[in-house]
C-alpha cells in the first residue's frame, strides 16, 4: 500500500481523488485547511506546517509515499489578485519544497486549462488547443500555475530522480452539475472561454492516479479533459462559427473535445469514461 497526501482534499476535485485512489488500495491522507476530521487541518502557506504534514505526524504516520497538490484558491476573482498570488504561489512553493526535503520523488499537481490563454479573448493558435504552444496566462491566478510548472521543473533539474506531474485540468464537474449542460445550446458564445471544455470530477482523478504510476522522471505538462464538449452542436461548427480564423490541425469528431487531451492518451493511458451525455434526459 502506498501512501499518498492530498492536499485540498475536500473541495470537488479533491473528494473524486481520495475516492479513487483508496478504491485502488491506496492509503490516502487528506491535508486541507477546512476540513473537519479525519483530515489533518494545515495552513500550506506556513512552512513548517507543511514540511511536517509531509515527513511524520505523531501517531498518525511516519512517511508519505507521494503528494498529489490540489490545494489553491481554485479559480480568478475570489480573492484580490495580489492574496491569490500569496496564498497559491506560497502554498505551492512550500508543497514542492517539503517534498524535496521528506524524499519525495513522486508529486502531481493541479496546474489549469487557464494556462493555454484563457478566456481566449485571444483566440487561440489553432484548434484543438495542446500542450505545444508557450503558457499565455491572462490572470494573476493563470500566471501562478505557468510560475508553479517553471518551479517544477527547476525541482526536477535539482533532482534528476524526481518526477512531477502537472494536469492542466479543465473546468471540474460533478454529475450533478449536468442538468444545466443542455441550456448552454442557447449561446455558443457562452461557453467559449474554455473551448466548451470541462472534466468530470471522476475522470480527473483517473487522470491523477496514472500520473503518479507514471515513473519517467523529471517534469511534464498533461491537457485533462473530458473526451467531448458540453454542447450538443458539433465542434467544427462551434469553431467555425466563434473562432473563424484559427486553423483547425485536425478533422474533428462529432463532440470531440476541442482542449486536444491526445498526450495524456498516448502518454499516461488516460481514457475519460464518463460524459454529461450520459446523464442527459
Amino acid at each position: 500500500m502506498t501512501r499518498i497526501a492530498v492536499t485540498g482534499g475536500s473541495g470537488k476535485l479533491g473528494r473524486a481523488v481520495i475516492a479513487d485512489l483508496t478504491a485502488h488500495g491506496n492509503e490516502v491522507v487528506n491535508l486541507d485547511v477546512a476540513a473537519p476530521r479525519p483530515a489533518l487541518k494545515i495552513d500550506l502557506t506556513d512552512y513548517g506546517q507543511t514540511v511536517e504534514a509531509l515527513t511524520a505526524i505523531d501517531d498518525r504516520y511516519d512517511k508519505i509515499d507521494a503528494v498529489v497538490h490540489l490545494a489553491a484558491i481554485p479559480a480568478p476573482g475570489l480573492i484580490p489578485n495580489a492574496a491569490t498570488f500569496q496564498n497559491n504561489i506560497t502554498a505551492s512553493y512550500n508543497v514542492f519544497s517539503a517534498a524535496r526535503l521528506a524524499g519525495i520523488t513522486n508529486v502531481v499537481w493541479a496546474s489549469s486549462e487557464t494556462v493555454l490563454g484563457l478566456p481566449f479573448s485571444t483566440p487561440p493558435p489553432y484548434i484543438p488547443v495542446d500542450e505545444g504552444y508557450p503558457a499565455r496566462p491572462e490572470s494573476t491566478y493563470s500566471l501562478v500555475k505557468h510560475l508553479e510548472e517553471q518551479m517544477a521543473a527547476q525541482f526536477c533539474r535539482w533532482n534528476p530522480e524526481l518526477k512531477m506531474i502537472g494536469l492542466r485540468l479543465s473546468n471540474v464537474m460533478d454529475p450533478e452539475d449536468y442538468a444545466a449542460f443542455p441550456s448552454f445550446d442557447a449561446d455558443p458564445r457562452a461557453r467559449s472561454w474554455n473551448l466548451w471544455g470541462y472534466i468530470d470530477a471522476r475522470d480527473g482523478a483517473q487522470a491523477v492516479r496514472r500520473a503518479l504510476a507514471y515513473e519517467t522522471p523529471g517534469m511534464e505538462v498533461f491537457v485533462i479533459a473530458n473526451a467531448d464538449t458540453v454542447m450538443s452542436r458539433s465542434s467544427a461548427s462551434l469553431a467555425a462559427e466563434v473562432f473563424p480564423g484559427v486553423p483547425v490541425t485536425k478533422e474533428l469528431g462529432e463532440h470531440e473535445t476541442l482542449l486536444s487531451i491526445a498526450k495524456a492518451r498516448r502518454v499516461l493511458g488516460y481514457e475519460p469514461e464518463h460524459s454529461w451525455r450520459d446523464h442527459s434526459g
